[in-house]
């Protein structure tokens, strides 16, 4: 029986997705599992994985096309299977790469450092295409960074930014670099990813009632548990204090349901699974991956998904089980050396910590001034599904795990 395979829905506003490229072809074998295409959306440019094996007998839309959520893009089943001809998918065709590649390329802004090399034809996705021209940026300056040097999305919001990159197989005359500095204003286009993350973030401050709780936690057992610990562990194995941190907030959460909830009208949905959602610094933006099942995952294997996924969302090829299904968000700016600050809530979630640095410090203990680690931390909580009484309960409860690490290790 043949099946059909859909767009996916990548995060809670995505409305459409552009198929760059189809990996799979009509009449090649697949297996479940196998990456059929490849979409590219607001946050990522994401691998499509065929649910079912079989022989590839339709491909329904063109690469270079925008293709709403939930539309069918391909059929999977038997060799000779018949299949019925697929109703009209509406897309919107993706600037055509034959004008655009005609097209005189154009110098980038004086602003910009550009640095000129000898290329052949440019390999670039549609939308990296359109990028470039809108932003006026010269393709032939860009490095790409996707399958056998492709530019794609992300290698033309590095230009725009100034970190562009250079193709070093070839030599560059220092001359050809323009580092000149301006005091001209420069106008910068935003990518589509922080358009994204501004719509959402506007939403949550003018529909949800922020409030905030922060709690200082005593970090000292925890930062020797995991010194034991990676004492016994390879380099690429090492827990981090954020896989602490993770873990210990799903074993909280599994004890105060309501904050891993999200609001439906008159009717608070408090969620039967615990995803952990972990922010992640992608080229443009955030992006949150999400750790499923947390309160139920040892350490290592928080550690070990985090990572492959921070991996793949920093690398634009993440999948969409990696950024979907998220019931309550982190964020972390302990590296940055931040003492303390609030996130805004990640809809339709209905609570997001924000964590800082764990830092020594003098503190107080039995009359007696010593050093100790301490690690402050914010939630924000949306005042219609709780209070603060319970979102104190709650950082109390965190702090019960944090200060005693071993409790999460049993």
């Amino acid at each position: 029986m043949a099946e059909t395979i859909n767009m996916p829905k990548l995060g809670f506003d995505m409305a459409e997705g552009m198929l760059v490229r189809w990996v799979k072809q009509v009449g090649e074998n697949i297996n479940k599992g196998d990456v059929l295409a490849e979409i590219e959306t607001d946050k990522a440019t994401v691998e499509v994985e065929s649910s079912a094996s079989g022989v590839v007998l339709q491909l329904i839309v063109d690469q270079g096309t925008m293709v709403p959520v939930n539309a069918p893009i391909a059929v999977i089943g038997a060799a000779g299977e018949k299949v019925e001809a697929p109703a009209k998918v509406e897309t919107k065709k993706a600037a055509d790469e034959k004008s655009a590649s005609a097209t005189p390329a154009v110098a980038a802004p004086v602003s910009q450092p550009v640095a000129s090399v000898e290329t052949g034809p440019v390999k670039a996705s549609p939308l990296a295409k359109k990028i470039a021209r809108d932003n006026k940026v010269n393709l032939a300056n860009v490095q790409g960074t996707g399958p056998g040097g492709r530019i794609v999305r992300k290698d033309i919001e590095a230009a725009i930014s100034g970190q562009l990159t250079v193709d070093t197989r070839r030599p560059v005359q220092p001359s050809a670099v323009n580092y000149q500095p301006t005091t001209d204003d420069q106008i910068i286009q935003t990518t589509k990813l922080r358009q994204a993350i501004g719509r959402r973030l506007v939403e949550s401050k003018q529909t949800i009632p922020h409030f905030y709780v922060t709690h200082e936690f005593k970090m000292d057992a925890l930062l020797d548990v995991r010194k034991q610990i990676n004492a016994y562990l390879g380099d690429n194995e090492k827990v981090s204090v954020n896989d602490f941190i993770l873990k210990a907030v799903a074993l909280a959460l599994r004890q105060f349901p309501n904050l891993n909830a999200t609001i439906k009208g008159n009717e608070v949905i408090q969620f039967g699974h615990v995803n952990v959602g972990v922010a992640v610094t992608v080229s443009g933006g955030l992006m949150t991956i999400v750790v499923k099942d947390t309160d139920q995952k040892t350490l290592r294997q928080i550690s070990g998904e985090v990572k492959i996924m921070a991996a793949r969302a920093r690398d634009g090829k993440v999948k969409p089980e990696d950024v979907d299904g998220s019931t309550f968000s982190t964020s972390n700016l302990g590296m940055y050396d931040v003492e303390e600050f609030i996130a805004i809530i990640n809809p339709p979630e209905a609570a997001i910590l924000a964590i800082g640095s764990a830092k020594e410090v003098p503190v107080v203990e039995n009359g007696q001034v010593k050093i100790g680690s301490r690690m402050k931390a914010t939630i924000s909580v949306d005042h219609r599904v709780s209070d603060g009484a319970e979102a104190a309960q709650f950082m109390q409860k965190l702090a019960e795990f944090l200060e005693n690490p071993v409790r999460m290790l049993v």
